[in-house]
């Protein structure tokens, strides 16, 4: 990003700089969400279990390390004076991991919290009915059952598209090869 940021969200700092990070597009660890009451205002248990897979915790330092190599490159080296987080004290896997557990953040594109399937534990079917329940359907990215490599809102504004071709009873995808 073209700005210096501690994590998304907070203030910029007073000196010039960028921010530039990793994150695991197709991670291993696999939280969850769970009903607590039957009353609707009760929160969720949410369990992130972020980096609960060692395979995460490996993908997550080698990106740093990958980060690290490509601010070294000729081209960029002239651009910046010093690295701030996590820091060029923190050399080993030990201490890169330590900093991405204590200083990292998300960014929210949580997904398959609603997983669409076919199997026992999907929460919707393939037009986005709610298993079990007459009348509901989820049309937002929770149905996704794996996160996409980009950010999830293309991917959502499909899914919105379809929901409401679903809904409305028509689709194009069906009326489009009808007239070729």
């Amino acid at each position: 990003m073209p700005l210096s940021v501690d994590k998304p969200g907070t203030p910029l700092h007073k000196f010039s700089g960028f921010t530039a990070s990793v994150w695991q597009c197709h991670p291993k660890s696999l939280g969850d969400v769970r009903v607590t009451s039957r009353d609707p205002l009760t929160a969720p248990r949410i369990s992130p279990r972020y980096f609960c897979e060692s395979h995460d915790r490996e993908v997550i330092v080698a990106g740093v390390k990958m980060l690290r190599e490509i601010h070294q490159q000729p081209a960029f080296r002239l651009l910046w004076d010093n690295e701030r987080t996590p820091g060029s004290a923190c050399k080993t896997d030990e201490e890169i991991w330590d900093a991405v557990r204590t200083l990292g953040g998300t960014v929210f594109h949580q997904v398959g919290t609603c997983r669409m399937g076919s199997d026992e534990t999907a929460v919707v079917d393939s037009s986005l009915r709610v298993n079990g329940v007459s009348g509901l359907r989820v049309v937002d990215a929770s149905v996704m059952p794996k996160i996409t490599s980009a950010n999830t809102n293309a991917a959502t504004f499909m899914i919105a598209e379809r929901a409401a071709e679903l809904i409305l009873g028509t689709d194009r995808r069906h009326a489009t090869a009808d007239k070729n």
